[in-house]
């Protein structure tokens, strides 16, 4: 039987922006104590919107540059940069060429990836196969790029209470075989219309008239998604890839779900049977950063040592689309990695 390599996480970085929104700010906006709901049931006190000046790219930029000094790497050592970003810095070109040019991976080809909230596992997905795939690509970077706060109505509380902006971003390198194990993405297209952005693509070009509703251009919940595409869904494609993987649930170290709503981590979290104290959380203090979330939650497990080197950890993502993804991977230091099966 062929045995391909794998790929391992060797270098972990984030960025958030410079605004900081605290949830009395925007109840005082919104007239409202926003609190019970946001901070009690959604689990988020603060987030961080960028400032005049600061934009996808930049924080893309940042979040880069840190995974790449965690791995010890230089920019002209990638082979291929990915951003997975659903907030571009353009309609065109991509904000991967962008990203590319300011960190000088001068080597590396870059494309966007758009698959929602869902994006950084999906890009994660791909990057691990392209490095199983073709031994030219030894070091990828992946990053989640997240700057909603520049479509969001301020006057729309389903929404302005609850995205943030941020990247995170992670150095993917050739690594032994137990690495990343197993992955899996799923979509559900009939969802398409039921979240979004709507106006500024080639179906609804940005108008004059577009601009005086101010409706389609803003972030909009048309019809809120049901609890059991979450609360079902994240078991079902998880013990679909531990099952691959060759574990079950209560084998995982640490769970990196996506940073939108703890109560339903909380739920999922019963429904594996799995201590909460294992689910990584970040929403309370940097907001929902949508593509951003899983590799920002990543780096701050990182920070607070809640990794070591044989941990089996998951990420687990899903948003507009609908789309959804789930990778399952050992976490390995690179002494740990030497000693791994190659």
């Amino acid at each position: 039987m062929m045995q391909f390599p794998s790929a391992i996480i060797t270098g972990t970085g984030h960025a958030i922006p410079s605004r900081r929104v605290t949830n009395a700010e925007l109840s005082a906006a919104l007239g409202e104590d926003i609190a019970p709901f946001v901070s009690g049931t959604l689990g988020i006190d603060e987030r961080w919107w960028c400032a005049e000046g600061e934009s996808t790219a930049d924080l893309a930029e940042r979040a880069g540059h840190a995974a790449m000094r965690a791995a010890g790497v230089e920019p002209d050592t990638i082979d291929l940069l990915i951003v997975a970003t659903d907030t571009p810095e353009y309609v065109s070109p991509a904000t991967s060429s962008e990203v590319q040019g300011r960190l000088g991976c001068t080597r590396a080809g870059t494309f966007d990836l758009n698959a929602g909230c869902a994006g950084f596992v999906t890009a994660l997905d791909v990057a691990w196969k392209y490095v199983r795939a073709d031994e030219r690509y030894q070091r990828v970077l992946v990053i989640g790029a997240y700057t909603m706060s520049r479509w969001l109505d301020p006057l729309d509380k389903k929404t302005v209470t609850i995205f943030a902006d941020g990247a995170g971003a992670v150095v993917l390198e050739r690594g032994p075989r137990d690495g990343v194990l197993a992955s899996e993405l799923y979509a559900d297209g009939s969802l398409a219309r039921d979240m979004g952005v709507f106006a500024g693509g080639s179906h609804e070009p940005i108008t004059a008239r577009v601009l005086e509703e101010g409706a389609r251009n803003r972030l909009r919940f048309v019809r809120k998604y049901p609890a059991s595409v979450n609360e079902e869904g994240w078991p079902r494609i998880v013990r679909s890839v531990l099952a691959r993987a060759g574990a079950e649930p209560h084998d995982v170290q640490l769970w990196f779900w996506t940073q939108v709503n703890r109560s339903t981590i909380v739920e999922v979290m019963q429904r594996l049977d799995v201590p909460m104290e294992r689910a990584h959380t970040i929403m309370h203090k940097w907001g929902y950063t949508g593509s951003a979330c899983l590799p920002m939650a990543l780096d701050d497990a990182v920070q607070q040592g809640r990794l070591h080197d044989g941990d089996l950890i998951v990420f687990t993502g899903s948003g507009a689309g609908l789309a959804m993804g789930s990778l399952a991977m050992r976490w390995r230091t690179r002494a740990g990695a030497a000693g791994a099966t190659p």
